[in-house]
């Protein structure tokens, strides 16, 4: 179990998360939304300890440290990688680092989004770096798999099949967090979904709940952030009236 207690992080003496406590099981696909600002990466950072926080962040109730990191894994679109080293050279530095490495998926992964084995990263298109990074976090054998925006550069059907293919070779012991602004492409995927505003946890609902409730996870999160929808009518006539 992965647990956030009263974390609370400032950038130049300025607030970006606040008091947020949250609870990540094992199994779970766990959708992290929330505007631009909103704190989605922070988050993120400070869990992988590339930031300094204030409050606890703990694994199976023991802080992160260099003896327990390898249970994380991060794919974000601002790359990771060694840019001057092929995929198939990756692929032998990260069996050699990481034990529980699974080559069987990574081998299924790069024939499915047919990325080239022996090209250095620097020379792939961004969407295939981004595809790379995230096979990377999926086949370290890490129990919590953070994904910041890993579908930039990707088009709809890469990512619609992508999604699927992710559904069959998760394991139970696999965690997933996503933080996406690709609401309606995910809210069939994931299992939870965590809103951030106003720098904490604005709220936290399960999938099932959201069906019992008869919402979809679009509407759920415009009631979150009481999205006033006559907003763009009010901008056109009050452009309208300068005009």
């Amino acid at each position: 179990m992965l647990e956030i207690k009263n974390l609370r992080k400032t950038y130049t003496g300025r607030p970006a998360l606040e008091n947020v406590s949250l609870t990540l099981d094992h199994g779970e696909i766990i959708g992290l939304f929330g505007g631009n600002g909103a704190g989605k990466t922070t988050l993120m950072k400070c869990i992988l300890g590339l930031l300094r926080y204030d409050g606890a962040i703990l694994l199976d109730g023991r802080p992160i440290d260099h003896k327990n990191i390898a249970r994380l894994s991060f794919a974000t679109s601002e790359h990771s990688f060694f840019p001057a080293l092929t995929a198939r050279e990756h692929r032998e530095f990260y069996k050699m680092h990481f034990p529980n490495w699974k080559d069987d998926r990574y081998n299924a992964l790069m024939e499915f989004f047919s990325l080239p084995h022996d090209r250095r990263l620097n020379a792939m298109s961004t969407g295939q770096k981004n595809q790379f990074e995230v096979i990377l976090a999926l086949c370290q054998g890490a129990d919590y798999i953070l994904m910041d925006e890993p579908f930039a550069g990707n088009d709809i059907f890469n990512r619609e099949d992508f999604y699927k293919v992710l559904l069959g070779i998760l394991e139970p012991n696999e965690t997933i967090l996503l933080s996406t602004h690709l609401i309606e492409e995910v809210e069939h995927f994931v299992t939870r979904a965590v809103i951030l505003k106003d720098r904490t946890v604005a709220a936290d609902v399960t999938a099932e709940q959201l069906d019992e409730d008869g919402l979809s996870l679009t509407d759920f999160i415009k009631q979150t952030y009481a999205y006033r929808s006559d907003r763009v009518l009010d901008a056109l006539e009050r452009l309208d009236r300068k005009e």
